[in-house]
């Protein structure tokens, strides 16, 4: 399970051709806070007067991405990707919410991510002037798809690492360690679907939609469509190597069960034999000095030719 940090993640950002921290809020700021102190949530509810069913919405790790208005204030919920602390699911989605109003503008999210760090030094590199709240939506989505390709990369890593075991073991330890990164795609591929959807209803934004910037809203289309079906490609891949292998390992297991079974089979001729020879009844060997002998001379000659007709059958 992901677990929030424990450590306030308060930072302000003035826009100047790149984003700029600063100490302290000033109007038109970007105001940036990770897993919200009881302090900083006092702050975000009293002094900023951020409505709290918003507050509480971006606070559920299952909130689904959506725009929502309400007494002039304007919510946006995007889910962003992040490694976990959990080994069994090394990678997850959480909410992300951007709040504004009027000379307000506030990110809120519950979880340490790498996305926003990576973010401002990316506006820095690129002198980039970000023009309004929506045209910062609209880039924290295009850097969020980024990620997603990035961390894609890494689960991809994981699946050949997981291959290579697999073809080393019979052990059902790396079909579970596929499973876990299965589960991962899943999450990645809902949260994208949102975000697109997310994306759409954005653009299709009336009292906006003529001041956007038409190559933002392509790429972010592209970066978007790219981080889904590079998603959906993994997951089919995954799906049918799982298939295969849990086949693979199955018959594996067939073939070391038949050659037990056979071995066995061969084993019972001689005890068959010795059995026999032993029982209290007249057999004619039991006063000749070489009926031992006899005995044993016949029973490696019935296991070689069952063994030989259980090669020849490959059954052995």
């Amino acid at each position: 399970m992901i677990k929030p940090c424990n450590f306030e993640m308060k930072a302000f950002y003035n826009n100047n051709n790149g984003l700029i921290e600063t100490k302290e809020w000033t109007p038109n700021c970007w105001i940036n806070i990770e897993s919200p102190s009881a302090s900083e949530k006092k702050y975000l509810l009293e002094e900023l007067q951020i409505p709290e069913a918003f507050y509480n919405d971006i606070e559920d790790i299952d909130e689904r991405p959506r725009i929502e208005i309400e007494d002039g204030w304007a919510l946006i919920i995007m889910r962003v990707p992040i490694k976990s602390n959990d080994v069994k699911l090394p990678f997850q989605t959480i909410p992300m919410g951007l709040i504004f109003k009027g000379d307000v503008c506030v990110t809120i999210s519950f979880y340490r991510t790498e996305i926003i760090a990576d973010f401002v030094q990316y506006t820095k590199r690129k002198n980039i002037h970000i023009k309004d709240n929506f045209d910062l939506v609209l880039r924290l989505l295009l850097s969020s798809s980024v990620w997603y390709l990035k961390y894609l990369k890494q689960i991809n890593q994981k699946i050949k690492l997981a291959e290579d075991n697999l073809e080393k073991s019979i052990k059902n330890e790396e079909l579970q360690a596929l499973l876990q990164i299965e589960k991962c795609l899943v999450f990645f591929i809902t949260s994208l679907k949102g975000n697109h959807v997310l994306f759409h209803r954005i653009k299709n934004l009336k009292a906006h939609r003529e001041h956007f910037d038409p190559d933002l809203l392509e790429d972010v289309d592209i970066e978007l469509g790219q981080a889904q079906d590079t998603a959906n490609i993994y997951s089919n891949i995954l799906t049918g190597m799982m298939d295969a292998y849990a086949s693979v390992i199955s018959n594996n297991m067939n073939n070391i069960m038949k050659q037990m079974t056979s071995i066995s089979i061969i084993l019972m001729i001689p005890t068959l034999i010795a059995s026999l020879y032993g029982m209290n009844v007249p057999n004619g060997l039991e006063e000749s000095k070489y009926g031992f002998w006899i005995l044993l001379f016949v029973s490696v000659i019935l296991s070689s030719v069952g063994a030989f007709l259980f090669k020849r059958r490959r059954w052995f």
